[in-house]
């Protein structure tokens, strides 16, 4: 009688479990929100030297008119992961004696009958949902580096536009915190105050990462000795590729991109290995 009681706490349990993580999620999501679509959070004003040589290179352009434009960006980061979870669990599915060793593990997991989810579809929401729970965060990560730090892009002078004539640039060492003397549009000002550390190298190391775990630890195949590495290689080295843009094209400094690489990694880390 005792261990029936304790089932059915256990079942009661789930639920609730189960609101948790919905609510957890939610409110991620919310906050990444915030901190991507509105002003909330103003970011820190830094003081910068008008004769910074670190500071005055060409201005790139919108991040529109990049090389590797946000829309693509978010668009390969959600899509490549998902894609990938998709096709290695059904493919493992219908292997019959991968499906067997599934739906044994998975009968240790107590769901139900309420909660009951085929094997398959309960494996690919686990895997995608802590993918989209770690993506939101390393945004959210991200942001707040970028708000609190404030770090100046390689090309603020050139957008900030600083009345060179007045007394506070004519002196070279002079240290300028007075976020008024730049004469600049104020909008892309803003955005150039916003470089440490670099979004998007955090954002795709962290999918590419995630990607490369998912591929190595859960599908198991010896039919072939090469996909698997060059797949993983290939996620990897589009990351370092898109970090390597961002230096090029003079939009942040090699130290906010290794930054993101250790941002992303770590975030990919501790939720895979968890």
């Amino acid at each position: 009688m005792a261990v029936g009681n304790n089932t059915q706490r256990s079942y009661s349990i789930i639920p609730c479990f189960i609101f948790v993580e919905l609510v957890i999620m939610a409110g991620t999501v919310l906050l990444a929100y915030y901190f991507e679509c509105t002003d909330t959070f103003q970011v820190h004003i830094q003081g910068f030297f008008c004769q910074d040589g670190d500071l005055m290179k060409p201005y790139p352009g919108t991040e529109e008119e990049s090389f590797i434009t946000p829309l693509v960006l978010y668009c390969v980061l959600a899509a490549t992961p998902t894609a990938i979870i998709f096709i290695g669990e059904i493919s493992m599915y219908f292997i019959k004696s991968t499906r067997e060793n599934l739906i044994a593990e998975e009968k240790t997991i107590l769901t139900g009958e309420c909660c009951y989810l085929n094997p398959l579809l309960r494996r690919i929401i686990r895997f995608i949902g802590v993918f989209a729970f770690g993506l939101f965060a390393t945004d959210i990560f991200v942001n707040a580096g970028q708000v609190v730090t404030g770090h100046l892009t390689p090309y603020f002078l050139t957008v900030c536009k600083p009345n060179y004539t007045s007394s506070d640039c004519r002196a070279h060492h002079q240290f300028i915190s007075n976020g008024d003397i730049c004469t600049g549009d104020l909008e892309v000002i803003e955005k150039a105050r916003r470089s440490f550390p670099s979004k998007h190298a955090a954002l795709s190391i962290y999918s590419a990462l995630y990607a490369t775990m998912y591929i190595t630890s859960t599908i198991k195949t010896k039919s072939s000795r090469l996909a698997k590495p060059v797949l993983c290689l290939g996620t990897l080295c589009t990351a370092f590729l898109t970090g390597l843009n961002r230096v090029s094209e003079y939009r942040n400094h090699c130290s906010d991109v290794i930054a993101g690489f250790i941002l992303g990694t770590a975030v990919a880390l501790f939720l895979f290995l968890k």
